[in-house]
């Protein structure tokens, strides 16, 4: 987290309301103070105004598609990492337009049922994604994939 300047969501994982915004009251799973501490850019197709919260995390509504997100948040980064925080949708479309350098993918040993396939119909190694750390645990288990 040291050297993350911002974030890019998708609007999933900034909460669970559907549609157009119904009004301005929902801000977030975190309560106050999200964890974030840095801009973030939440993709959405329906606008709303920024919402800055306590700790330094001001949540951006980006409606103009994953290009201007990671733009806009390279721009307030100020030459630091910017992460792509998810969900699994968010993930594959920045993966499929080559445009993430670094995945790292924690899994931990519990099945939860049925989800979103992050890999589904998508060539890693044809991308030019390779596994470059690989680390388990019983908790855990990580991985890194790299574009060359």
């Amino acid at each position: 987290m040291e050297n993350v300047g911002a974030w890019v969501l998708g609007r999933n994982m900034f909460g669970p309301i559907r549609g157009p915004w119904p009004d301005e009251a929902w801000k977030g799973w975190w309560g106050d103070t999200p964890p974030y501490h840095v801009p973030v850019f939440v993709l959405t197709h329906h606008s709303r105004n920024a919402i800055e919260m306590k700790g330094g995390t001001t949540f951006h509504f980006v409606t103009e598609g994953i290009h201007v997100a990671l733009q806009r948040a390279k721009d307030t980064a100020d030459r630091k990492d910017v992460r792509i925080g998810g969900g699994v949708a968010t993930i594959r479309q920045y993966v499929q337009a080559g445009l993430i350098d670094e995945l790292h993918l924690a899994s931990r040993p519990i099945l939860l049922g049925s989800g979103e396939n992050l890999f589904a119909g998508i060539d890693m190694p044809d991308l030019g994604y390779q596994c470059t750390t690989h680390m388990s645990s019983e908790l855990a288990t990580h991985v890194v994939l790299t574009k060359r």
